[in-house]
């Protein structure tokens, strides 16, 4: 025995939706039109339970200000990282060039593109990632030097 529907399915129902340019996922509107749609279409005879509903709203929007953080958190890194780039000009650095080799100078200035900060060292662009040692480079004592380690006592 068939039972008819009580209402004709749409089409447009079951489309699947992609989120807007600028967003990663499901957002609160997302939210609003899945909780319309288990209200329109929940079985009279067995109706959903209002704590259900009620945790679900408390889980988006503790997912929703988690997001808030994460981004926050991301722009507060970036920031960090580009002061901390624009805080090497006038420094030494030696850094890896594309050819494997240790190459040492002086940041002279910073650009910022979307990559993130990129050091010009003596006219070569250089990201942050190729940066080895900051400051003099490091040379060992010479095997040579007469002088001992170990300080004198009269």
């Amino acid at each position: 025995m068939s039972i008819p529907s009580v209402e004709p399915v749409s089409t447009g129902m079951y489309q699947q939706t992609t989120p807007a340019p600028g967003t990663s996922g499901p957002d609160k509107e997302m939210f609003l039109q899945l909780l319309v749609a288990q209200l329109r279409y929940q079985d009279p005879m067995n109706p959903a339970d209002s704590s259900q509903f009620l945790s679900q709203s408390a889980q988006f929007t503790s997912l929703e200000k988690m997001q808030d953080v994460a981004d926050q958190t991301s722009a507060l890194l970036s920031a960090q990282v580009s002061f901390g780039a624009s805080n090497l000009v006038g420094k030494p650095v030696t850094y890896l060039d594309a050819d494997g080799g240790s190459v040492s100078g002086t940041v002279q200035s910073v650009t910022f593109d979307a990559n993130g900060p990129m050091l010009v060292v003596d006219g070569a662009l250089v990201s942050l990632g190729q940066v080895q040692t900051v400051g003099a480079p490091y040379t060992p004592p010479s095997t040579d030097d007469p002088t001992p380690d170990t300080p004198s006592t009269p």
